[in-house]
Order: C-alpha cells, then structure tokens, then sequence
C-alpha cells in the first residue's frame, strides 16, 4: 500500500500503513525534538503511536534545535 503526504508542503510517498510514529522512524528524527501537525492539529507525543495516517493528510513536522 503507497501512501501519499503532504509534507511540510511537499507531496511525498511512504509505503503504509503508517503512524505519526512510524513516519518519525522513517525520517530519521529524533521524537522528543519533534513537534507533529496532522490536519490542522497537533498530535500529542502520547498519541503518535496510535495516530495513524490516511492518504492525503497534510503533515507538518517542526524539529527543535538547541543551541545558543
């Protein structure tokens, strides 16, 4: 099953099914530096386990740096 995002406004594949959780995974970030917009909501870091993706959902991801 292909999935297509929207990510960070750029139309993107991943094979699925995927949860927010998965898709950290598979972009290689770090999930407590990671902030998930799906839809228009933010998706707490309790919930990125369950929270599945559909085709055609808009994803944002924000990563914080430290630094000074």
């Amino acid at each position: 099953m292909t999935l297509n995002l929207t990510l960070n406004g750029e139309i993107r594949r991943f094979d699925g099914p995927l949860s927010v959780a998965g898709l950290i995974a598979v972009l290689g970030l770090d999930t407590r530096k990671v902030a998930i917009e799906r839809n228009l909501a933010i998706v707490p870091r309790s919930q990125h386990e369950g929270a599945m993706l559909a085709e055609g959902d808009r994803v944002e991801i924000v990563e914080f740096i430290g630094g000074g």
